[in-house]
């Protein structure tokens, strides 16, 4: 008779998860901070961008602050990486992936506009303070982990934890 292995308790459990959330995203924070960094020092100081402004009033008017367009792109890239492996690695979701892709839409609509907003106001407020845009995405970014892991915890992924297919239950 083969020994049963004690199961952790379900506050290890919790920790283990959130530890496992918190790589992967700072996997995805990886890739929001090079994209950012990318987008902030190559792409919009390039004559290409400056030309465009130049010429387009609607244009220069979403670059006036460029955080906030710069922090946009660089965000969607890094959710989709984030919601792809959490829910596949950290959830083990068999969820309905549209319908999950749909309550983390609905949490950034409501996360993204605030944290442009405020990155916007705190990067133009503080304009003179070296590398203010990089503080501000850093602090946005600590929030958004943790709301989100909270989000997808408790809403998105609520009753469909661990409940994927592995190729160790199939042979089981």
């Amino acid at each position: 008779m083969e020994k049963e292995k004690a199961q952790p308790s379900n506050a290890k459990k919790g920790i283990l998860q959130f530890i496992k959330y918190a790589l992967f995203a700072a996997s995805a924070g990886l890739i929001q901070v090079i994209s950012f960094t990318l987008l902030n020092e190559i792409v919009v100081k390039t004559p290409l961008i400056q030309n465009a402004m130049a010429s387009s009033p609607g244009f220069a008017r979403i670059m006036q602050n460029e955080y906030g367009p710069i922090y946009l792109i660089a965000l969607i890239l890094s959710v989709l990486w984030n919601f792809t492996f959490n829910r596949k690695f950290t959830f083990k979701s068999a969820n309905n992936i549209p319908i999950a892709m749909l309550k983390v839409f609905g949490y950034y609509l409501v996360f993204t506009p605030v944290s442009v907003v405020l990155g916007n106001y705190f990067t133009a407020k503080y304009a003179a303070f070296p590398a203010i845009e990089y503080i501000v995405l850093g602090i946005t970014m600590v929030i958004n982990m943790v709301t989100e892991f909270l989000f997808q915890k408790f809403i998105v992924f609520r009753n469909s934890e661990n409940t994927a297919v592995t190729k160790k239950t199939e042979e089981a």
